[in-house]
């Protein structure tokens, strides 16, 4: 609200003391201002008054600018805030930005003082990034697609200097090329993405020789940190092998992290073996990913020197608990500096011996024991995708030694690690729930009536004197959790090949139950919550409970709960979206799901909601339902449905929804 002068208005002024905006201090409205989009911010908000103006021009503002995911940032604002700020930014991040045209993204050149840049996801060709790089001389830190038709040759003098300066770089390969990793001279930090498909459009199957005779030195004397992750498919990893073929000739002195995420087998070559001795003699390292194939069996572990480590991803390999102890911790040697520990598909890793443990049999609770005390400040854990099974006895369960973890940001943890004891022959099956969630969407509160109830009231009420409850309890920062069956398989995973015939749920599972996910609802500050493979859901109560309780929350994944045949959760969830009023991704991967008219009506409460997809084998969606939903979501960006509908029938949905 502002007068004809730019001051505020007698109106807003007569807003009782303070409790106007204005009357917080600089630091508290600058703060504030900090969480609102840097086109919003400069382009609307900072005409409102004299003093807001002055505030949205702040170095803390300006010298940062996010437009990453920012869908509402259109070319003409993008280009009215570079205009405005251009000269003052120094970070920029556009990110994904796919919607934005090559003559938008060449307004980044207007930036002179920037040192870095993502831009990866956005449309460049080789002379557009090389008229940009030219006009940045202070450039330290570059994110770039590298698509067909990249040519390094087109790239300018000017550009070369840019890039020789340039510290940090993340390169996205759709394409076998070295990219503009030879012109980065002074490289610390280098991050490979590879996802280069194995056929062109035209059916043509591609090979990493394309690049030879591209210049083929890569830069490595000054790096220090090297990750590379593929996506499936051989010509990555044929694209890969030429990148280590250089580092295996000379290792960097260097080095600190060395981390390669790879999709399935990726055999050692002579030049990985070379690499790897290297660095076993010459370096230590802070963080290490190696795939599985080039772990099992090996004494790399033994060999291998680590500094104050801080990242360490063993994922699906045949590391016994032993192993882990003797050859990683150093028999419980102190481990402070470790902050995230991936030891997901390692169902060994908590057992003294890989050789003779079986899947049902329990853990060893002294290695666990062991691990927590010496990584006592872990803030990311992930034990999926395993047995962990707990023996009894008092305080020898997984939960109650991983409740002395603190510091824990992420956990991920499978379904059956959390049952409270093995299920015995002699115990009667659990009884069904007795209190439903109500059908519908919920009874109308009246005005001046008290609408607090108790948030448990007619739902599962979490158990205090269950072990699930008890970790949970001691870890109230917990943002994201991850509770997954360990035999669960995704219907349309991202890096794995897709498996029809899943195995079934592991028998402990059945011990977890709804009460179970409403203890989930003690966590205040969680934002991504995935569930999968829970059978014993019976009527999807305790999903109420988070969405009442988290109100943090931003991304929900749900698969596979309850009976397989039967969604039996449909009217707990639709309650529990109405309570989501920062959700802005939704998963559901449920067979026979119904996407009904009930299902869209909840859905279109969650008015932050950008990113849908729903996996139902056999499932059913009402177009017309689609349609309102997507008239009154107007953020949603993704809308992915694969359900049993027919062809003609999604096709005429999405033709509906484009001319909309």
């Amino acid at each position: 609200d502002k007068s004809n002068d730019g001051e505020v208005s007698p109106a807003a002024a007569s807003v009782a003391d303070g409790a106007h905006l204005l009357g917080f201090s600089d630091e508290i409205l600058l703060h504030i201002l900090s969480h609102v989009p840097s086109t919003d911010l400069i382009l609307n908000v900072r005409l409102t008054c004299r003093k807001l103006a002055a505030l949205c021009l702040d170095k803390s503002l300006t010298h940062t600018v996010l437009l990453q995911k920012d869908y509402e940032a259109s070319e003409d604002k993008v280009k009215r805030l570079v205009k405005e700020i251009g000269r003052e930014i120094q970070q920029l991040n556009m990110a994904g930005c796919y919607w934005l045209s090559g003559s938008a993204i060449e307004h980044v050149a207007r930036c002179r003082s920037l040192v870095k840049v993502n831009l990866s996801g956005c449309h460049l060709t080789s002379l557009r990034l090389s008229k940009m790089l030219s006009a940045l001389q202070h450039l330290r830190s570059l994110a770039i697609d590298v698509s067909p038709g990249f040519d390094a040759g087109q790239l300018s003098s000017e550009c070369k200097a840019t890039l020789s300066r340039v510290r940090e770089l993340k390169q996205t390969l759709y394409t076998p090329s070295y990219g503009v990793v030879p012109c980065c001279t002074s490289l610390e930090k280098l991050l490979l993405y590879f996802e280069i498909l194995d056929r062109t459009r035209e059916g043509a199957i591609l090979s990493g020789q394309l690049m030879v005779g591209q210049s083929n030195v890569p830069h490595y004397q000054n790096l220090r940190v090297f990750y590379a992750r593929l996506a499936p498919g051989y010509i990555n990893q044929e694209v890969v092998r030429l990148y280590l073929a250089v580092l295996s000739d000379r290792t960097p002195e260097n080095l600190h992290a060395f981390l390669i995420s790879v999709p399935g087998s990726f055999a050692e070559s002579g030049a990985t073996k070379n690499l790897l001795d290297s660095m076993a003699r010459n370096v230590a390292l802070d963080a290490l990913q190696l795939p599985k194939s080039w772990l099992n069996g090996s004494a790399l572990l033994q060999h291998m020197k680590f500094n104050n480590p801080f990242y360490f991803s063993f994922s699906r390999c045949t590391l016994s608990g032993g192993h882990l102890i003797q050859r990683v911790i150093n028999g419980g040697k102190d481990l402070r500096s470790l902050a995230s520990l991936n030891l997901s598909g390692c169902v060994h890793c908590l057992s003294p011996d890989s050789l003779l443990r079986r899947a049902e049999d329990d853990i060893d609770s002294g290695i666990l024991e062991t691990l927590v005390a010496s990584c006592c400040n872990l803030r990311h854990l992930n034990l999926s995708a395993a047995h962990h099974h707990s023996s009894e006895g008092p305080g020898r369960h997984l939960c109650q030694l991983l409740a002395r973890l603190r510091h824990l940001r992420s956990l991920s943890l499978p379904v059956c690690s959390v049952a409270d004891s093995a299920p015995r022959a002699d115990r009667a099956p659990a009884q069904p729930a007795m209190h439903a969630v109500p059908r519908g969407f919920g009874k109308k509160v009246r005005i001046g009536v008290q609408s607090c109830p108790n948030p448990f009231s007619g739902q599962a009420v979490p158990q205090p004197s269950s072990v699930f409850w008890s970790l949970l309890k001691n870890m109230p920062f917990l943002e994201r959790l991850e509770l997954i069956g360990s035999n669960f398989s995704s219907a349309m995973p991202r890096n794995e090949p897709a498996i029809r015939n899943s195995l079934p749920p592991c028998s402990r599972a059945q011990n977890v139950g709804d009460s179970e996910v409403a203890a989930i609802g003690q966590l205040a500050f969680l934002r991504h919550l995935t569930l999968a493979q829970l059978p014993s859901i019976l009527t999807g109560s305790g999903l109420v409970s988070i969405g009442l309780q988290c109100q943090q929350l931003q991304s929900l994944s749900l698969a596979n709960l309850g009976m397989m045949g039967k969604v039996v959760y449909m009217s707990a969830l639709s309650d529990m979206l109405q309570h989501c009023k920062r959700l802005k991704d939704l998963r559901l991967e449920q067979p026979y799901f119904s996407a009904n008219a009930q299902f869209f009506q909840a859905l279109s409460q969650c008015s932050t909601l950008q990113r849908l997809c729903l996996v139902s084998r056999s499932g059913t969606l009402q177009p017309e339902a689609v349609l309102a939903f997507m008239a009154r979501c107007l953020r949603v960006v993704v809308c992915h449905m694969f359900t049993g509908e027919s062809l003609a029938t999604c096709k005429n949905l999405q033709q509906s929804l484009l001319r909309r």
